[in-house]
């Protein structure tokens, strides 16, 4: 269903400038039809299957494996700039991007060499982590049993095949995946794993019913899982991520917040295009057009410096996780997770107000619903109530009050 015609043109030489050269290509592209997917929720089918052929969704996979490797603060500023151009797009590959360095970090040798060779041929991970209903993000129900074959043998104490049951909300990217990463507990109150699925195995049901009032294209719906039989040598361990220092949390808290900030910085930009071409100056201005309106200008600049802060601390944030990465510890993993908290918190509110003010500047006008200019806002909105932001700050607080490091789990 979502496998792309041809195999991406990536390379281990590829550099940091070439993924952001395609990335604002794609985007200037995606940016033409954006407001018109949102309008009449048109799924971006075409427009992913660009971005798999692009070969950026393989610029992670580690060089001994045949990608380039590249570092997280140029994954960040790639998806920055797709997310200018349509951040429903650019949030879609997250979980991709999240799953292949789960893949590095708890893969065995024979797992890393297939999944990363899969991801090198143009296939997209997508995501069935979260569920409905439970009492936390963290309280998960899904559960890998041992089969009936296995049951019945007289078996090791390691099965050779599982059988996968539960329900998964929010799961972004799996409609237009090939293979769904699904966290499970490997039977009863065991510990957590992922069960890598094919998209389209047998059980496997993914139902588009996804109804946000942003980031209307996603496709973060509903994913069943019944009866899905599940090798053993496709199921990783995910408990084991957080009993030592890590940046799994802080990778994937980073993208997050590199989308927030790209929807900022177009709207910013959409207001400014608005200024200049459409606004009329209000007449205590005395002015012949909105853009000599003070008031106007000072609100612009106003908005520009808090979007270059938000852009700023991202990359910091993208810095400090490679950092941590590169040179693992308990303190480095928490001066990453600490920097991302900072950017996510900054991003979150400058998206929102950015997108909000982008009416202020421009008047009357730019309610219009036909310009559909509220679509920044709504995804905005949307988007940042991924993670809730004041515990960002709480945990940032904490640290500045007695410089106690932040939790190490998943949300930073």
């Amino acid at each position: 269903m979502t496998a792309v015609a041809h195999a991406p043109v990536v390379t281990p030489t590829w550099t940091s400038e070439q993924a952001v050269s395609v990335a604002r290509t794609l985007a200037a592209h995606f940016a033409e039809t954006a407001s018109q997917r949102d309008a009449e929720r048109i799924l971006p089918g075409p427009e992913l299957d660009r971005l798999a052929e692009s070969g950026l969704l393989a610029i992670t996979v580690p060089q001994e494996h045949g990608g380039p490797d590249l570092p997280a603060v140029t994954l960040a500023e790639v998806f920055r700039v797709l997310a200018t151009g349509d951040p429903s797009i650019a949030q879609v590959p997250q979980s991709h991007f999240v799953y292949v360095n789960a893949m590095r970090d708890q893969g065995t040798p024979e797992q890393q060499e297939f999944f990363f060779g899969e991801v090198l041929a143009g296939k997209r991970f997508g995501n069935a982590q979260s569920e409905i209903g439970t009492k936390h993000v963290r309280d998960i129900r899904t559960t890998l049993r041992p089969s009936m074959v296995e049951v019945r043998a007289e078996r090791a104490s390691r099965p050779r095949s599982w059988l996968l049951n539960g329900t998964k909300g929010y799961a972004t990217g799996a409609l237009f995946a090939d293979w769904i990463p699904v966290l499970a507990h490997l039977d009863v109150d065991g510990p957590l794993h992922v069960a890598w699925i094919e998209r389209t195995a047998p059980g496997v049901r993914v139902i588009d019913d996804w109804d946000g009032m942003g980031q209307r294209t996603t496709a973060s719906g509903t994913v069943e899982l019944v009866d899905v039989h599940v090798a053993d040598d496709r199921i990783t361990p995910y408990h084991q991520t957080f009993d030592r220092p890590q940046t799994y949390g802080s990778f994937a808290q980073l993208l997050h917040s590199a989308i927030d900030v790209g929807i900022a910085r177009a709207a910013i930009e959409e207001a400014a295009e608005f200024v200049r071409t459409r606004s009329r100056p209000f007449p205590d201005a005395g002015v012949d057009r909105a853009g000599d309106d003070p008031l106007v200008v000072h609100a612009l600049g106003q908005m520009e410096v808090a979007v270059r802060g938000a852009e700023a601390l991202l990359r910091e944030a993208g810095r400090a996780v490679d950092a941590a990465t590169a040179d693992l510890t308990a303190q480095s993993a928490g001066t990453a997770s600490l920097a991302v908290a900072a950017s996510r918190a900054s991003s979150t509110a400058v998206s929102v107000e950015v997108a909000s003010r982008l009416f202020e500047v421009s008047g009357t006008r730019s309610a219009l619903g036909a310009l559909n200019l509220d679509r920044h806002w709504r995804n905005a909105r949307t988007h940042t109530l991924h993670d809730p932001a004041a515990w960002k700050v709480q945990h940032l607080g904490r640290w500045v009050v007695d410089r106690t490091l932040p939790p190490n789990h998943g949300q930073l």
